[in-house]
């Protein structure tokens, strides 16, 4: 098979799924190890996809515009979310000062919280009041309301963050991959995630395997600007990077 044969197989290959691994590659076209890796880096050099260790990514993802209402999003791969949660509980201790960003699988750390003296800031009405009744201190962002999503968003967010100082932060996101970082579909809702973010110090995105190699409009932050806590991923790419925690 020539070299410019592989590369279209490759490519339709990727594309379809989104990412794959080099063994898969060589399963599908019964080519070598060392042939498909030499093409992996290749094509990354033509810039028809993204060589990651162990596989590639495609730089064509369809990119997500319009965010899903959070009703149709709340049973949603709902084991996984909860387990994803209940370890994003534990990680908050006494006295800490949390952000908790408006999201399905964000809202579900509340249920899992044991930590005394802990004080709150979310842009999430519903969290706000499922905070407060649990007897914690909890402040709410000002701003524009978006229905979708159930969030407070917009320059007033924005500017209210700047009083902040988190300890730690959990934020959701629509889609996490290796070259855009992690995406969601709306610039205001984007501004605030990108804004606390950087007024945190440690830096958490929760997130179900059926987020990574999917890409949204807007860009908040880079992929190795938090910690990701997920699910155990069924994308063998992106299991060695350090700040993926599989639970």
């Amino acid at each position: 098979m020539l070299a410019e044969e592989r590369f279209s197989k490759i490519l339709n290959i990727i594309d379809s799924m989104g990412s794959v691994t080099v063994q898969q590659l060589m399963d599908e076209l019964g080519t070598s190890e060392s042939t498909i890796r030499r093409d992996l880096i290749a094509m990354d050099k033509k810039g028809y996809l993204t060589k990651v260790h162990g596989g590639a990514i495609s730089n064509n993802a369809n990119i997500h515009t319009q965010d899903e209402k959070v009703i149709n999003r709340q049973m949603l791969n709902h084991d996984e979310k909860e387990t994803i949660a209940a370890y994003a509980a534990s990680l908050i201790v006494d006295n800490d000062f949390v952000y908790i960003d408006a999201g399905t699988t964000t809202a579900l750390i509340i249920d899992y919280i044991t930590a005394k003296n802990v004080v709150f800031v979310t842009n999430s009405l519903t969290n706000a009041k499922r905070i407060s009744d649990k007897g914690y201190t909890v402040y709410i962002l000002g701003g524009e309301f978006k229905s979708t999503t159930e969030a407070i968003v917009g320059d007033e967010a924005v500017f209210a963050l700047d009083k902040y100082n988190f300890t730690k932060g959990f934020w959701g996101t629509n889609g996490i991959n290796v070259k855009n970082g992690f995406t969601t579909p709306e610039i205001k809702e984007a501004m605030v995630k990108k804004k606390s973010m950087e007024n945190c110090k440690e830096k958490y995105v929760l997130a179900d395997d059926s987020k990574f190699s999917q890409v949204s409009s807007i860009k908040f932050a880079d992929f190795d600007d938090a910690v990701i806590i997920t699910n155990r991923l069924s994308n063998d790419n992106y299991k060695k990077y350090k700040n993926v925690k599989e639970v």
